[in-house]
């Protein structure tokens, strides 16, 4: 099910809201699980423009990369240590790799339902549309009749 720009937006926050807390998953898993797995920089995107004030919240710091490591944000920015302190806060153990990044055990911390199994928040949306969309056909009461 190809999903537009914002039923893109609206499953990632829908799925990113049922990450439990002490629990993590990657940019890749959401894109699985809402379908596009081929997505996982477009969830990136979709998390980096997510509003402070979104109700209800979404729990964007429980996303990493793959590998369980914190992504940067670029220089300048201080996201991966906000990251990085909403985990600790929650009870996730993050530690510093010889490298200098920020990682978290995928194997303890990690949430990867299987996919279908989640969700996703917008079918409930198209299969309204689709059912005003089959009761407003035939309204005349003879479409259709020679």
């Amino acid at each position: 099910m190809p999903l537009d720009g914002d039923q893109f937006h609206t499953a990632v926050y829908n799925v990113v809201r049922q990450i439990p807390p002490q629990r993590v998953t990657s940019y890749g898993h959401i894109a699985k699980l809402i379908g596009m797995p081929s997505y996982s920089r477009h969830v990136g995107q979709a998390l980096k423009f997510l509003s402070p004030n979104a109700n209800p919240p979404v729990p964007w710091h429980r996303v990493l990369s793959a590998s369980g490591v914190i992504s940067s944000r670029g220089p300048g920015s201080d996201g991966a240590t906000r990251q990085r302190d909403a985990l600790l806060a929650e009870g996730v153990d993050v530690v510093l790799t010889r490298g200098g990044e920020m990682k978290v055990d995928l194997r303890t911390f990690g949430w990867f339902p299987a996919p279908g199994s989640v969700d996703i928040g917008v079918d409930d949306a198209e299969e309204a549309e689709d059912e005003d969309e089959e009761e407003g056909e035939g309204d005349d009461g003879d479409a259709g009749e020679a």
